[in-house]
C-alpha cells in the first residue's frame, strides 16, 4: 500500500501543531492506540525536522503514515522530506512545493480555497488536494467544487469534528485533517495519555461511521 492510498485508508490525518518534544511520542503512540494511523507533524516549530524524524522512527515498521504540515516553501519541504517525511502538507498553493515533492517522488497536498486552486494544485501534480479552512466554508464547499471540476481528491482541514465528519464525507471528501478535533491538548498538559487515546477513538469511531 502506497503512501496515498494509506491516507485514504486511513480516513483522517491528526495534525500535530505545538506539541512540546518531551510529550510528541506519548502522544502520538497514544493516538496510534486510539486508531489513528496517519500523523502529520507541522513544521513551523524550532526543530521540527528532528520532531518529524523522531515520529517517523517511532512508528517504522507499523501500520502508520508520517508526514508534514504547514509546509510553504521548498526548502521546507525538502528538509521534512529529508527527515523522513512520507507526505507534505501545506496551508496555501505553493507550486514549488509540489514540484519538490514530485521530484522526490513524495506524497503532496498543497492547502486550497476556490476552484481556480484547485484545479491549479491538480494540474501542478498534487496528490490530494488539502480544503483550508474547511469550517470557514462548510460541507457544501466540497461539492460545489467538484461539480464542474469532476472528482477530485478533497481533504477538508480546519473546523471538521465527530459531530461534522460525516457531512464532509457525504459532500466528497477524500479523507480529513483533524487537530484539537482528534488530539486532546488539555489531556497533554496533565499527562493524562489514556484520555488522549479515548478522545482519538471517538474521532476515528465517528470516521468509520461516515464512511459505511
Amino acid at each position: 500500500m502506497d503512501e496515498t492510498e494509506q491516507l485514504v485508508d486511513s480516513g483522517v490525518v491528526a495534525v500535530l501543531r505545538n506539541i512540546d518534544a518531551d510529550a510528541m511520542i506519548d502522544t502520538v503512540e497514544a493516538l496510534h492506540a486510539g486508531g489513528v494511523t496517519a500523523f502529520e507533524v507541522t513544521v513551523d516549530a524550532r526543530n521540527a525536522s528532528d520532531l518529524v524524524g523522531d515520529v517517523v522512527e517511532t512508528f517504522d515498521g507499523e501500520d502508520a503514515v508520517v508526514g508534514a504540515g504547514s509546509v510553504i516553501d521548498a526548502a521546507a519541504a525538502r528538509a521534512a522530506i529529508e527527515a523522513g517525511a512520507e507526505f507534505v502538507v501545506g496551508p496555501t498553493l505553493e507550486e514549488d512545493v509540489i514540484e519538490t515533492a514530485n521530484r522526490y517522488d513524495t506524497l503532496v497536498a498543497p492547502g486550497v480555497m476556490t476552484p481556480t486552486e484547485a484545479l491549479r494544485a491538480a494540474e501542478a501534480g498534487a496528490d490530494l488536494i488539502k480544503v483550508f479552512p474547511a469550517s470557514t466554508v462548510g460541507p457544501g464547499h466540497l461539492s460545489a467544487i467538484q461539480a464542474p471540476l469532476g472528482d477530485l481528491p478533497l481533504m477538508p482541514t480546519g473546523g471538521v469534528g465527530p459531530d461534522n465528519v460525516a457531512a464532509f464525507f457525504d459532500a466528497g471528501a477524500t479523507v480529513v485533517g483533524a487537530g484539537s478535533a482528534i488530539i486532546d491538548y488539555d489531556a497533554i498538559e496533565r499527562g493524562d495519555f489514556d484520555a488522549v487515546e479515548a478522545h482519538a477513538a471517538e474521532f476515528v469511531a465517528a470516521v468509520a461511521d461516515a464512511r459505511e
